[in-house]
């Protein structure tokens, strides 16, 4: 047993010593939040260990049942919901008052220290309408990062938990993917890495096998043959475009226990890892 704890600590204690005082940027799903996920706890340790950690979260699933209570359908196109001034009524709900608030109750309730920013606070997601899905309604695209809410939050040792809804010209809010939310503000951020916690083993080939490295170069074709679809177009498109200040980027399944510990301090990672 000792020779076990031995042989851990030697793997983990050089990328401890790496990632001391970087900043890392996890997204995750409205799934992360259920009581069998590590998540929370994994963060708590990285905290500890004094790595910047910045949560971006979603909700869609969460989002998707409030709508089904008022009789609402919902659409999506290329993995972004397509959203009215109702359906953003239920979003902001949602995201700010009910998630948001679970994950830093949660965290604060474990002892750690957490605050909720949501991309309108101090204008840290400055929007415009998005454009080139056809009229997606109040769907954002992120125009510019403001970050002093973050690094201040960052700063007084809190652990930031991001919304990912945006402020557009005349006070106008914005729905914006979490995934795309996450990958600008890692960039803006200039992180170490950019981990997104799924629901799946990663980005799996045609055959079903684990593409455990992709590089975005073959993205377009992946897509083209369907292999890449769904919900996974915006993190492969947020991955690509934070790769171009953020070092690596991993998309993981958060469900499989202390999933973000394995990943950063260990040998051998889970999922895929996106390069360029």
């Amino acid at each position: 047993m000792d020779m076990d704890i031995a042989g851990v600590l030697q793997e983990a204690l050089p990328y401890i010593n790496y990632f001391l005082g970087k900043t890392v940027v996890v997204k995750m799903g409205g799934s992360a939040l259920s009581s069998e996920h590590t998540v929370i706890q994994d963060v708590m340790w990285l905290k500890n260990l004094q790595v910047n950690i910045v949560l971006v979260h979603g909700g869609g699933d969460d989002i998707g049942r409030w709508l089904k209570r008022i009789g609402k359908e919902t659409r999506a196109v290329k993995g972004l919901r397509v959203t009215d001034e109702e359906t953003m009524e239920v979003v902001k709900m949602v995201l700010v008052g009910k998630v948001q608030q679970e994950l830093v109750a949660m965290i604060n309730g474990l002892g750690g220290e957490a605050v909720g920013i949501s991309g309108i606070d101090g204008k840290l997601f400055e929007c415009e309408r998005f454009t080139g899905e056809g009229d997606l309604g109040l769907v954002g695209r992120i125009k510019r990062v403001n970050l002093r809410p973050v690094t201040a939050a960052l700063n007084e040792g809190y652990i930031p938990v991001v919304t990912p809804i945006g402020l557009g010209e005349g006070g106008v809010t914005y729905n914006i993917n979490a995934d795309l939310g996450a990958g600008e503000l890692a960039a803006a951020l200039r992180a170490e890495k950019l981990i997104f916690l799924t629901d799946v083993v990663g980005i799996c080939d045609k055959d079903g096998k684990l593409i455990s490295e992709l590089n975005t170069a073959d993205v377009p074709e992946l897509v083209e043959s369907g292999v890449i679809t769904g919900g996974m177009l915006p993190k492969v498109e947020a991955a690509s475009r934070a790769l171009e200040r953020v070092k690596r980027v991993h998309i993981i399944d958060g469900r499989v226990p202390h999933a973000l510990v394995r990943e950063l301090f260990t040998d051998k990672g889970v999922g895929t890892m996106v390069v360029r």
